[in-house]
């Protein structure tokens, strides 16, 4: 299928030809009819791409902290290496999407194929959206008209936050497609509405819908103008739906505002506000969201998961619906406000009209109506890429997850370690095809079943969620394929116990590799210390110090059910690393938290007291309550009179050992030599570089620590 994608490095639109996607559960599957490009945030995204690093960095101060935080830790060539990567993964474009129902997904209720439907799908031509964010089209209004439809929901939500009543003067600065609809949407509520622009051609549509209007190109007093409006007493509300980096806007709002008047922001302005401006009037001043309540909220945007409609009334997709109403009977009309239309396969030229065209506003991407065997070809989930043909070596490999992690360094790593690699998939499609374009796999692809059974792969690569890495990893082993799963293997220990059985040799045949991604035990600095502890002969005791950093509860991983939390996520990794560096089997531990986390969040604070079989012990700090600036990972080693410290994977330093100080190098935290040392296991057929009992024993035992069991 064709899919309009955006480089973020030099802002260039590429048609891709992407692999469809499936229906979720609580999802369905659209084929589209038409899309409406978002003339103000897809046309910052243009410019954002278009700009060099410094003037991106200058968009993004809060980024820049990152990078020279990242680099005074890591190092510089690792920091520049991670933000070109960044910048290498093309996003897709759109957000305003109208079509027809392809398929339904397990669980949902209430569309059929065949439905009509607006969601906030990409252009595409195949999209896959929770059905919590599609609403069905009535009959009256066309596709091009809904396709209007989540712009219009969030004009609508700003208007929702000014709770207007019948009669009240409400002024709307910024008469874009979101502002001429918001005053549709506010003479339908029984509204006076005053629009305010520099755009004398928006002006004559926002009086054709039966706004007053004020020309400041003319130079006309907005303030004075708004107070007129108001006669004299201030409008009630005010709705700022302009781009702009001036504070002036919400200045101006606030002086033509009555007393404990409503200013509501949907657009991109200045906010160094005068408190004087607010504080006589007790001014209430809003940010809008977006659609509406469930904008941002993983359950309800990610699993379809809906609000109780007796508590929460306006959803995003209650606003669609209302938006679709107030279409079909005639109170919001949109067809004036179509400027451009292009079919999907001139992409390119609709976003050259959106930065070349002053005259630009409502750009209509088509798709042509199709016959069934036409919409079959466009659900293909695999797209060849001309990469490498397959190899005849014993490590052909297919990738199950094409993420930020996979994409910059386990692919990259397996790659340079001599694997071939043959199919690249992922959930939505663009990201295989991004990954596997840029690595030279033979295909990309959305079909996780077709790779799972293809008996001409030697070993999957699963680098997905954490809450899926059990159910691929076992069903891997069960097909013949030996795995390397990105940590953790498991979540639980009943998925551990059938890994472990799936593992089994078989009968004729030898027993797969089950490899998981504990790259730090393969880091050079990690390796010359295992060879320096070797030489110490009495029980060592071993302080790993992480300071792993804060990341936002709502994050994936901090899901106990899709993530299992950073302990069993993360912390594994130095749970390993003891071990390997210990060179024993841990006999006992013991778990302490730090606080109590929210309600459905992991605790990510912790320390773990390791015991091993040899007499050795070891204590692993795993902290998110620290400094950035602080390195972030520190391992010590105490025994024999002597003393090792490995810093943050860069410096190695010694006491006590002779002929041993120091040994420094760049960053290097394992991830080549762990993909390498696999990638020879299955060409040659030899030991897995990991035993598979120290693997279940340092998965077992992560999972035991995320429990905290004392």
């Amino acid at each position: 299928m064709r899919q309009v994608i955006q480089s973020l490095a030099d802002g260039s639109i590429e048609g891709a030809n992407v692999p469809a996607p499936s229906a979720r559960r609580g999802g369905l599957l659209i084929e589209t009819a038409a899309t409406l490009v978002s003339a103000g945030t897809e046309r910052m995204l243009l410019e954002f791409g278009k700009g060099n690093l410094l003037e991106k960095a200058m968009q993004q101060p809060h980024r820049v902290k990152e990078v020279l935080s990242k680099a005074r830790t890591d190092g510089v060539l690792e920091t520049l290496e991670a933000v070109r990567s960044k910048l290498d993964q093309p996003i897709p474009l759109g957000y305003c999407n109208a079509g027809r129902v392809v398929e339904v997904g397990a669980g949902v209720e209430g569309f059929r194929v065949g439905d009509r439907v607006v969601s906030n799908g990409p252009h595409a031509e195949i999209v896959a959206v929770p059905n919590t964010l599609c609403a069905r089209i009535p009959d009256g209004v066309s596709d091009e008209a809904a396709a209007f439809t989540p712009l219009a929901a969030i004009a609508l939500q700003g208007i929702r936050l000014t709770e207007p009543t019948l009669g009240e003067r409400v002024a709307v600065f910024g008469l874009g497609l979101i502002g001429l609809m918001a005053v549709q949407i506010l003479r339908a509520n029984g509204c006076r509405v005053l629009g305010l622009d520099f755009d004398k051609r928006k002006l004559a549509l926002a009086q054709g819908f039966g706004a007053e209007v004020v020309d400041l190109s003319a130079g006309e007093d907005a303030v004075a103008r708004g107070m007129a409006f108001s006669d004299g007493r201030g409008v009630d509300a005010v709705i700022i739906a302009a781009s702009t980096k001036s504070n002036d806007l919400v200045s101006q709002a606030a002086k033509m505002s009555r007393k404990r008047g409503r200013i509501v922001l949907i657009g991109v302005v200045g906010l160094e506000l005068d408190r004087a401006d607010f504080y006589e009037k007790e001014l209430s001043f809003q940010v809008s969201c977006s659609y509406g309540p469930g904008r941002y909220d993983p359950d309800y945007e990610d699993r379809a998961q809906d609000y109780p409609f007796g508590f929460v009334r306006w959803t995003e997709q209650r606003n669609f619906e209302a938006v679709l109403d107030l279409m079909a009977a005639g109170s919001l009309k949109v067809d004036e406000l179509i400027t451009h239309r292009f079919p999907i396969t001139e992409a390119p030229k609709a976003y050259a009209a959106l930065t070349d065209d002053a005259q630009a506003m409502g750009i209509v991407l088509t798709y042509p109506s199709e016959a069934a065997e036409a919409t079959a070809a466009k659900l293909v989930r695999s797209v060849p890429l001309g990469g490498a043909e397959r190899g005849a070596s014993r490590a052909r490999l297919g990738v199950i997850g094409a993420g930020q992690f996979a994409s910059r360094v386990l692919i990259p790593a397996m790659k340079a370690g001599g694997a071939d690699l043959v199919t690249v998939t992922s959930q939505g499609g663009l990201s295989a095809l991004v990954n596997g374009r840029k690595n030279g796999f033979a295909e990309a692809s959305t079909d996780v079943e077709a790779v799972l059974s293809d008996p001409g792969l030697d070993a999957i690569i699963i680098a997905t969620r954490h809450d899926s890495h059990a159910a691929l990893a076992e069903r891997a082993l069960l097909a013949g394929k030996s795995i390397f799963v990105e940590k953790p293997l498991a979540l639980t220990e009943p998925e551990l116990d059938r890994i472990s059985e799936a593992a089994q040799p078989r009968e004729g045949g030898g027993a797969p590799i089950v490899m998981v991604g504990f790259n730090r035990r393969f880091a050079p600095l990690a390796v010359r210390m295992k060879a320096l502890l070797g030489q110490v002969a009495e029980p060592k005791t071993f302080i790993a110090t992480v300071n792993a950093g804060a990341i936002p509860t709502d994050h994936w991983t901090q899901d106990p059910q899709v993530g299992g939390g950073r302990i069993v996520g993360e912390a594994c990794h130095f749970v390993d690393l003891l071990r390997f560096l210990a060179g024993a089997p841990i006999v006992r531990m013991h778990a302490v938290k730090l606080g109590k986390p929210a309600a459905g969040v992991a605790e990510d604070k912790a320390t773990l007291v390791l015991e091993f079989a040899d007499g050795s012990h070891g204590t692993i700090h795993y902290f998110a309550n620290g400094s950035k600036d602080f390195p972030k990972e520190r391992i010590e080693a105490f025994g024999g009179g002597r003393i090792l410290q490995l810093d943050n994977f860069r410096t190695l330093r010694g006491w006590g050992w002779p002929g041993f100080t120091k040994l420094s190098r760049r960053q290097d935290k394992g991830h080549a030599a762990c993909a390498a040392a696999f990638v020879s296991a299955l060409k040659t057929g030899g030991a897995p570089p990991i035993p598979l009992d120290e693997v279940m024993e340092v998965s077992r035992w992560s999972v035991r620590a995320a429990r905290f069991d004392d």
